[in-house]
């Protein structure tokens, strides 16, 4: 018996340790996935300086299996990098001016700076801003995201 209550805790402490471990689902806790609710909460989380992944889908069985991957990812990286999934049937404006086809896709948002060309602009009160947008185009996991994040000097956890 003793045999097994030490099997037990060697297997829920690789369980709460592992990162990659599949089969068992892991608590991830309460949802960090934020839903795309208009383009001003969603400038007002550039604002706040972290990089923001936007996943724009619709509904699909393959959208589920991205809610999973975002979900774990946004607790993996929460909270250097916000993760935010747009409907884009609830919201086509928004995913219109992407200028994308296909659904789903993912995009990185970062590094919001206030544009040097104002342009004409018809309020005084407007400011212009340009962010830089990276094309997620890397496995679909969050060790896929942790990758991407590497490759483009994105910061996603504390330096060590």
């Amino acid at each position: 018996m003793a045999d097994s209550s030490f099997f037990d805790r060697m297997i829920s402490n690789l369980r709460a340790t592992c990162k990659y471990h599949t089969g068992y689902p892991k608590d991830l806790g309460p949802s960090r996935v934020i839903h795309f609710k208009s383009e001003r909460e969603f400038v007002q989380l550039l604002h706040e300086g972290y990089p923001v992944v936007v996943a724009f889908t619709i509904r699909g069985n393959y959208t589920k299996h991205l809610d999973k991957v975002l979900e774990e990812a946004s607790a993996e990286f929460y909270p250097h990098v916000k993760f935010m999934r747009v409907e884009c049937p609830k919201y086509p404006g928004f995913c219109l001016t992407r200028q994308r086809k296909e659904y789903p896709f993912i995009e990185l948002f970062h590094s919001p700076e206030q544009a040097s060309s104002q342009g004409r602009v018809a309020d005084p009160n407007v400011t212009k801003y340009a962010v830089k947008v990276l094309p997620f185009n890397y496995e679909l996991s969050a060790y896929g995201f942790r990758e991407f994040f590497k490759r483009y000097g994105v910061r996603a956890s504390e330096p060590k």
